[in-house]
């Protein structure tokens, strides 16, 4: 369940899934990333009292990474049976995110890096027991 709070920062958050999408197979990873680690980390973002704009910010990153995993899993279908959190993981650390080619400048690799940066800390904070 998306609250209303988190639709009001990111309207187009449920549907996500659907815009990664390149047949219908890649909906059910979407969606557990989504319920599993992207929506606990928008909430997170919230109730820190982040501006509507660095929320955005992070949520045009974020919506990046989860197209970008949904298209890894076409080189690596054993994706498509994990986790969404553990999936997750799998493409981000410390040092950032997985190479992105929609990104142009210096300044988005930045952007998007501190974007999954800041998802692998909150959701290394989880209990390994919420795998997906």
């Amino acid at each position: 369940m998306i609250s209303d709070e988190l639709k009001s920062h990111l309207k187009t958050l449920e549907n996500w899934p659907n815009s990664w999408q390149y047949s219908k197979i890649d909906i059910p990873l979407g969606e557990r990333m989504l319920h599993a680690a992207f929506i606990p980390f928008f909430e997170h973002l919230i109730s820190k009292n982040l501006t509507r704009k660095t929320i955005k910010r992070h949520g045009d990153n974020i919506w990046l990474l989860g197209g970008e995993i949904i298209a890894r899993t076409y080189d690596d279908e054993s994706l498509r049976e994990r986790g969404g959190l553990e999936v997750v993981l799998e493409f981000i650390d410390e040092s950032g995110g997985p190479y992105s080619k929609h990104l142009d400048t210096e300044e988005d690799f930045e952007s998007f890096d501190r974007s999954c940066r800041k998802l692998y800390k909150f959701l290394s904070t989880l209990s390994t027991a919420d795998t997906d």
